[in-house]
């Protein structure tokens, strides 16, 4: 077991393999039970080099208290395991309240998030896999930021990013992916957030991602449209036929190695990849990706397929970040019945990205 009570990191790579930041989330929802359930992995714990970022005492206390419990599926036990114990004040630690999330709590999620991207920036880690925080704890708090992504991108520097979500489906291992134009902003918003400048960003970021991270050149991209059946040509909404189509023929001239597809119907656009993920249909060509253009256009039909193997991987960072795809579920924290199967999707996927860009960095290395 690894500790250090100050909050400072001093072990540094030995070995190849992926260097992991796992923040614990909010503590007081199901972050501490998911991280134990899932770093008990073999898989993981032997093949990654991960470090979690929170809180020992919790840990501990999560671990005991959940060994109690009948039937629950195996738990690391913390003291085997590389923790940074990231110093939050007397007085928040002792506000922590399992199942309630509050100011303490947030502004403990927000000390580990901090301290795992100042390290990782550092070069200490090579990435970071986020577990689930509460914005209305962050906000209680007093940090106003609509989410972890946004956080990470500030702290970064970085202007331009994304939040793309990952899936493979247990049926016929078809790798959904699904980028969103606009994220954490009112509905009534959303028309006027979205432009051409804006989708252009996002599917600048989508298709360097799809070629470095996945390996997919000239991918086919389906986009969907705003409005019901996509404005039925301007009867139901004007933003298609104002902007929308005129954009999306300018990307198809621009770029003629893609095959973008679209504006589709949203009511529509999730029909093949339904039947590519379950397999009870023959799919003709399904995409490498999906661009929905608000929250709930892409994560509702992610989360009905995948809710609880979908990642959330931000883009455009100077760093590999991810994060299982739900939230901290503070009306089940410390029962022991916590699904971990996102969280251990979400390492996994992090060690892999970070692997794919520790080769090629090498193989830049060996060329030179």
């Amino acid at each position: 077991m690894y500790q250090n009570n100050q909050g400072n990191l001093v072990n540094f790579r030995q070995d190849n393999r992926p260097r992991l930041a796992l923040t614990l989330g909010d503590p007081a929802g199901i972050g501490p039970e998911v991280i134990l359930k899932a770093l008990a992995e073999p898989e993981i714990s032997k093949k990654y080099d991960v470090t979690v970022v929170g809180n020992w005492d919790l840990l501990t206390q999560t671990y005991h208290k959940l060994n109690l419990t009948e039937n629950l599926a195996p738990l690391a036990n913390p003291d085997e395991l590389s923790v940074i114990d990231v110093q939050v004040g007397r007085e928040i630690k002792g506000q922590i309240i399992p199942g309630t999330g509050n100011a303490a709590s947030g502004a403990a999620s927000f000390g580990y998030m901090e301290y795992a991207i100042a390290q990782t920036l550092a070069g200490k880690f090579d990435g970071i896999v986020t577990g689930p925080i509460a914005k209305s704890a962050w906000k209680a708090a007093g940090y106003n930021y609509p989410g972890q992504t946004e956080l990470l991108a500030e702290k970064s520097g970085v202007d331009c990013f994304g939040m793309l979500f990952v899936a493979r489906s247990p049926h016929t291992n078809w790798t959904l992916r699904t980028i969103l134009a606009t994220t954490h902003i009112p509905l009534h918003q959303v028309a006027d957030t979205l432009t051409p400048q804006l989708l252009t960003q996002k599917l600048d970021l989508l298709v360097e991602c799809l070629e470095s991270d996945f390996g997919i050149r000239n991918g086919r991209i389906a986009i969907a449209g705003l409005n019901p059946h996509s404005g039925e040509q301007g009867q139901l909404g004007r933003e298609e036929q104002d902007w929308l189509i005129p954009w999306l023929e300018q990307e198809r001239r621009k770029r003629p190695q893609l095959q973008l597809n679209g504006p589709i119907p949203p009511d529509t656009m999730w029909v093949k990849p339904g039947q590519a993920w379950y397999g009870n249909s023959v799919v003709q060509n399904p995409a490498d990706a999906y661009l929905a253009l608000y929250h709930d256009q892409g994560l509702i039909p992610v989360k009905l397929m995948a809710f609880d193997r979908a990642v959330n991987t931000s883009i455009g960072l100077p760093f590999v970040r991810t994060s299982p795809d739900h939230g901290t579920a503070f009306d089940i924290a410390g029962k022991g019945i916590a699904d971990a199967t996102s969280m251990k999707a979400a390492i996994h996927l992090a060690a892999e990205l970070v692997s794919q860009k520790l080769a090629k960095r090498n193989v830049m290395n060996d060329s030179v």
